[in-house]
């Protein structure tokens, strides 16, 4: 009995305490040794060197175990593996691992208080005890003090922090693996002893549930090596085999050698000999597992005696958790449950030493409240509580509740109740529960936290349909009564799930309307409190399933602007547009004005959210949603109502580009649709929308900061305004989109990469240019204009020499084109330059003056290319204006033919650097041309022309 342990619980709650008659003793002395089993009779003389008689004489038998030859280390590469498999695969399958609790523990119970550790195995810190050295005092210790140690002083280390003191757990945990993997049985065996001292240290209280996680993950380690030594020890012959071989994992007792039953029962002998009741309980229930290998071992007895022993450990918290081990382990070999409830009775026993004086002068003395002290015993009621709860029938399920209900200040029983018990059963009683939890005595737990717990139990599984209403009105009433608007939130999260999944639109209201109502009355009463509030938004967003009808609701739109956090209220509003397009799917379109406004107001919200700041990301996914929305809204038929909700969106929207992208596209998409439906035969009011549709374009147009984007809006937007004959609206677009051209950047970031805008402008104007072809001349601009346009821009550019050549050569194309009698293509009621001008000379001569500058241009570029080195790309150029000369020109004029051989002599010098068969392919155009050839002049020159550059190959 650890009476320093003992000594801290009163008199009167001693006497709660059953008292049970022990007659054997593990260190009683008697020539027939009591099993801790009681299962068999060990005689002394059976055992052979490993007797406790060689320690009377200085041996140390776990030593001598160690240097048995047929002895191998249990140590497996994969012990990790098969612990956590030993683990999942206990007698109760189903249950819940540890592993899946371990975490959750670690991130919640932290301190920033300094920790101390008492060890003799890691450097550093204040000697507090010294070491025995002589051969006399160590036999003389070695069964009475089996923890004080031979060589190393024992030391305490002061002022740790918490990351200090986890650094330090973890290398006891490295010393016990070298330890045992080096044979060292003994210092392996005082780790652990000195590790499960440590857990009578509560000197950190909301450390302790942490700290307990990760000594007993020591502890794990030990009774994993010492099971895993003890079944590589035993060899076990099959019947009709001679060769031995290893137990199975469902081995029985008649299988396991008498060496293996003998080494195992001094393992246990040697626990026993622990003088401290902590350290021997804990190290005793490492290793309970290891009770296998003594044969028929009755092992609900020893979890019995060990639940017996856990009354002399004093301190609840140390006793709470030192029970919880004891359950941890038993529910890994047996699915016996009478331990289990007899550990929770012996818990009730004194649960009240929770609340006594002493415990009270404690907690305020490490400054902690007594609801944050209460909160530290939940891991351990939960783990005992779902042991018992695991398989158990209603009948004691219902005799539980009735004993916690029994028991003053029971709200951490009804917390650890609610989160053990499978939710079926509490479903089924969602009234009952809702009664007591609204009257039990709630020191430790508040009512919003109690209630809190049912609600998450209802949401995973409801009550019968009957029943819905009746909790949530039951439940109401107390909440209403919450006057701190923490527990009120704290509660409502979980309530509002299953409102929101379960009741009307009218309940949901109640809600949002109760929310606004403590607004109201409490000047930023949520201020402190936005997080909570917008998860209980979010919960009913996500889960009521009206969503349209949510939407409509007049106290929908007032609690989302409560947040005054623009963070929070940003958060909100993505979610309710996620919700909105899973709703939307179901749906195909929107035209609900009341629901129009809403989501407006919303992406609004989010729009304002955007500025500098902003990273790129965040502005596309706002960009999106709103997109998504603005797509969905249509008004069928109704063009003109269509336009104006396109109005409204451009001013709502005034900072995502990728809207106004959006916008553009759909306008014209609206235009186009107007086409479709007249067969592209206008009325008046027609041809007035869609000219409305192409302004509102070209004002949106100008407000995208991306010059890309105006580029290729402005050129779409002047098409479909030349396909709906609007022919000043198109040359408006035209013509801004080439004077847009000198805005654009030489490079653009992409991937934080920069990236030249070249190649993409060179697109851009051969595409352009070919719209050129069918696009009339406007009277008042003269012929020509937006080609003479287009050249001064791309000079104004700076485009590298190639590029300038390659959009000069299609310039030529283009012109050439447009100085053919007929157009190879129309538009539709549109009368191009072919018809307007008929050949008309002045024109043709309009188009020559281009063409000779343009080839001028594209001389200077050749020129410059020389000049560079660049012979490669001179060569392939001149051989392709060669080849526009050839098709284009009046080869018949002396000036056009003697700049043709130029060119190609100009090309064969640098014949090293022309692909192979460039010559051939060009040649092969002048002999196809003059087969062609319409005139007799024509085709002589073209055959001069042959002549003269074949015979310069």
């Amino acid at each position: 009995m650890d009476w320093k342990c003992i000594s801290r619980i009163n008199t009167s709650q001693k006497t709660t305490l059953h008292g049970v008659e022990c007659p054997d003793h593990p260190l009683k002395h008697l020539t027939q040794i009591n099993d801790p089993l009681k299962s068999r009779k060990v005689s002394v003389e059976r055992i052979p060197a490993t007797s406790l008689n060689l320690a009377l004489d200085g041996t140390d038998p776990l030593s001598q175990f160690a240097r048995l030859d047929e002895i191998t280390s249990p140590l497996s590469e994969n012990f990790e593996e098969k612990s956590a498999s030993v683990t999942a695969q206990g007698p109760n399958p189903k249950f819940q691992v540890w592993a899946t609790k371990r975490p959750a523990i670690l991130n919640k119970y932290t301190t920033s208080e300094k920790l101390s550790i008492v060890t003799s195995f890691l450097t550093g810190g204040e000697i507090i005890k010294s070491s025995t050295t002589t051969v006399s005092e160590k036999v003389k210790h070695r069964l009475e003090q089996l923890d004080d140690f031979d060589e190393d002083p024992v030391r305490q280390m002061h002022n740790l922090s918490q990351h200090e003191y986890i650094m330090k757990i973890e290398q006891l945990n490295h010393q016990l693996r070298d330890a045992w993997n080096t044979d060292q049985r003994v210092k392996a065996l005082k780790i652990a002893i000195q590790c499960a001292k440590l857990l009578a240290d509560t000197s950190a209280m909301q450390f302790y549930p942490s700290k307990f996680v990760l000594i007993t993950d020591i502890l794990d380690l030990f009774g994993s090596l010492v099971y895993d030594r003890l079944k590589n020890k035993a060899l076990y012959v099959r019947p009709g085999s001679t060769k031995a071989s290893k137990l199975p994992d469902d081995f029985t007792p008649e299988m396991i050698p008498e060496a293996t039953k003998e080494t195992s029962f001094n393992w246990f002998y040697k626990v026993a000999s622990i003088r401290e009741l902590l350290p021997r309980f804990y190290v005793e229930a490492a290793i309970v597992r290891s009770y296998k290998f003594m044969g028929n071992a009755d092992i609900e007895g020893v979890l019995n005696r060990l639940t017996l022993i856990a009354r002399g450990i004093g301190d609840p918290l140390v006793s709470a958790y030192a029970r919880c081990y004891l359950c941890r382990v038993g529910m890994q070999i047996t699915s016996a449950k009478p331990y289990l409830r007899q550990n929770f009775e012996d818990i009730l026993s004194v649960y009240l030493t929770m609340f006594t004086g002493g415990i009270r002068a404690e907690i305020a003395r490490q400054r902690i409240s007594v609801g944050t002290y209460v909160t530290l015993y939940a891991p351990a009621f939960d783990w005992i509580l779902t042991g018992i709860a695991a398989g158990a029938d209603d009948f004691t399920m219902d005799e539980l509740v009735l004993r916690c209900q029994e028991k003053k200040n029971c709200a951490p029983l009804f917390y650890s109740i609610l989160q053990a018990f499978p939710h079926k059963f509490v479903s089924v009683r969602a009234l009952h529960f809702a009664n007591i939890l609204c009257k039990c005595d709630t020191e430790g737990y508040s009512r919003a936290e109690l209630l809190r717990g049912l609600g998450m139990c209802l949401v995973d599984c409801p009550p019968e349909a009957n029943q819905l209403y009746d909790v949530f009105e039951f439940v109401w009433k107390t909440v209403q009564t919450f006057t701190q608007i923490g527990e009120y939130v704290h509660c409502m999260e979980a309530w509002a799930i299953y409102v929101a999944a379960n009741l009307m639109l009218g309940e949901v209201n109640i809600i949002l309307e109760d929310i606004l109502r403590r607004a109201a009355s409490q000047k930023n009463a949520f201020e402190a409190h936005y997080t909570e509030l917008q998860s209980i938004i979010d919960k009913i967003v996500t889960n009521f399933p009206q969503f349209d009808a949510l939407l409509t609701l007049d106290n929908f739109l007032p609690v989302i602007d409560l947040f005054q956090k623009e963070s929070n209220k940003q958060a909100v509003c993505r979610n309710i547009l996620t919700q909105f397009k899973t709703y939307s799917e179901s749906v195909g379109y929107l035209s609900d004005p009341v629901i129009i406004n809403v989501i407006m107001h919303i992406s609004k919200i989010l729009n304002d959210s955007v500025n500098a700041l902003t990273v790129d990301d965040e502005k596309r996914q706002i960009g999106e949603a709103v997109n998504f929305f603005i797509r969905l809204v249509n008004f069928g038929t109704d063009f003109e109502q269509q336009l104006t909700f396109y109005n409204d969106a451009r001013a709502a929207f005034t900072n995502l580009d990728v809207v106004y992208v959006t916008l553009v596209q759909l306008v014209d998409n609206l235009a186009m649709e107007t086409y479709r439906i007249v067969n592209g035969k206008h009325s008046r009011k027609t041809g007035d929308f869609v000219k409305s549709c192409i302004a509102y374009n070209f004002v949106t147009i100008p407000s995208i900061t991306d010059v890309r984007y105006q580029l290729d809006l402005y050129l779409l937007t002047g098409q479909i305004a030349l396909l709906n004959n609007c022919l000043g609206q198109a040359d408006a677009c035209f013509e801004a989109a080439l004077k847009s051209i000198a805005e654009l950047p030489k490079h653009i970031d992409f991937d934080g990469k920069p990236k030249s805008t070249e190649p993409y402008l060179v697109s851009y104007l051969k595409n352009f240019l070919s719209m050129l072809i069918i696009a009339p001349d406007s009277p008042e601009m003269g012929a020509l204009y937006l080609f003479r346009l287009l050249t001064e821009q791309v000079q104004t550019y700076g485009f590298e020499i190639s590029a300038l050549i390659e959009i000069y050569l299609a310039v030529l194309d283009t012109l050439s084109i447009m100085s053919q009698e007929t157009y190879p293509f129309h538009v539709a009621n549109v009368i191009s330059n072919d018809k307007l001008y008929g050949q008309d000379q002045k024109y043709l001569n309009e188009i020559n003056k281009i063409c000779t500058n343009v080839t001028s241009q594209i001389l200077l570029s050749l020129k410059a290319l020389a000049d560079a080195g660049n012979f490669r790309v001179q060569a392939n150029f001149a051989l392709q204006l060669f080849e526009k000369i050839v098709l284009y020109s009046d080869i018949a004029d002396d000036r056009a033919f003697q700049l043709a051989v130029n060119l190609w002599n100009l090309a064969v010098k640098q014949r090293a650097n022309v692909k192979q068969g460039e010559f051939e392919k060009y040649l092969k155009r002048v002999e196809d041309e003059i087969e062609l050839a319409d005139g007799n002049q024509r085709k002589v020159k073209l055959t001069e022309l042959f002549n003269r550059i074949k015979a310069k190959l």
